[in-house]
């Protein structure tokens, strides 16, 4: 799942969720954020302005890999595809309140 947001800052920065719950163990969520990690500074210039936040969404699918060069290449793939969506014109932030309520108030 990828959340992206404008920050009104020059830089970009980037959030990573990995939970316990879809990558049990500690090797396979370390993996998951350094990757994630790696392709961000790779492309950091692209991202200028926004707020990136990567969440696992679904299990890691540890025993449909052969080895770790495989897990490292579906990864890759995934995060970078998610990166790329990351780079696409945000839509305009909606108006400010003004403060006044929508309805007026009725004369009492």
């Amino acid at each position: 799942m990828l959340y992206v947001r404008a920050n009104g800052q020059p830089q970009a920065r980037l959030g990573i969720v990995v939970g316990k719950k879809f990558a049990p163990r500690a090797a396979e969520r370390n993996l998951v954020k350094r990757m994630v990690r790696e392709l961000f500074r790779s492309r950091q210039a692209q991202f200028a302005g926004r707020d990136i936040l990567l969440r696992l969404q679904a299990k890691f699918p540890r025993a449909d890999f052969a080895s770790r060069a495989a897990i490292r290449r579906a990864c890759h793939a995934e995060i970078g595809s998610l990166l790329d969506v990351a780079t696409k014109p945000l839509p305009p932030a909606p108006p400010a309140p003004s403060g006044e309520p929508l309805v007026p108030a009725a004369p009492a």
